[in-house]
């Protein structure tokens, strides 16, 4: 294993920020600075980032039902309620694998391994999640072709990847993007607004039954299911 997927299972950084942890020089070997990107640490190594010793760790996969109101991030002295106080403290310093925004709902998430929450995140491999979504209004008949046709946000084209209208009010949307509040900001673009967006689903796992608040561990079968899903970028 080398260094950078090291650093990432122990739950240090992901990998990418791992490379710039080496680059800086904040990682050292034996009591030795190391920049070598390729080296793999052995059993008898003992490497630490900036002098703090680390060891891997065991892998946390988790399922969080983010109820409204709660915000993804771990420290903010302006914020009362975060996810990571529906959470017990042992899991304080777990990554969240998407955020969604504080009116928000749905399926997040967490996980202390950088690698599985890169692969779910990066933009290239377009893992699929789908969105329930509530409007304050009835959708007009071209709505659907206009989200998947999309609009530029942030200078990037955002669309829909499906769009299914189960009601005159209630979409699902799936997307294989991630832009900052992306459905929110495409439907108040065509002078829509969601009066509730809750995520049902990340690639293959859905939110299911688990009630708002809660958490639960993910099973090894639902795990291999999503690093399944991001070990290969999409084609399309």
């Amino acid at each position: 294993m080398r260094l950078n997927r090291f650093l990432a299972a122990a739950g240090i950084a992901s990998r990418r920020q791992a490379d710039e942890l080496i680059a800086q020089g904040r990682v050292t070997v034996n009591g030795r600075r190391c920049t070598d990107f390729h080296y793999q640490p052995g059993p008898g190594d003992h490497v630490k980032v900036d002098d703090k010793l680390i060891s891997p760790k065991t892998r946390v996969y988790l399922a969080l039902n983010k109820p409204r109101g709660f915000v993804c991030t771990q420290r903010d002295p302006h914020v009362t309620d975060t996810i990571f106080d529906l959470l017990p403290p042992k899991f304080s310093r777990l990554f969240y694998v998407g955020r969604l925004d504080a009116q928000s709902e749905g399926l997040l998430l967490l996980t202390n391994d950088g690698d599985f929450a890169q692969h779910l995140t990066h933009p290239r491999f377009k893992i699929e999640k789908e969105y329930e979504v509530i409007l304050a209004k009835r959708a007009l008949p071209d709505l659907t072709e206009r989200l998947l046709r999309g609009i530029i946000l942030d200078g990037k084209r955002a669309s829909a990847a499906r769009v299914r209208r189960v009601s005159a009010t209630r979409l699902q949307i799936a997307l294989k993007q991630g832009l900052n509040r992306q459905i929110r900001r495409m439907l108040e673009r065509f002078g829509f607004q969601a009066k509730r967006l809750r995520r049902i689903r990340i690639a293959n796992l859905s939110l299911d039954d688990l009630p708002p608040g809660k958490w639960r561990r993910l099973s090894p079968h639902e795990v291999r299911g999503l690093t399944t899903a991001a070990a290969s970028p999409a084609k399309n």
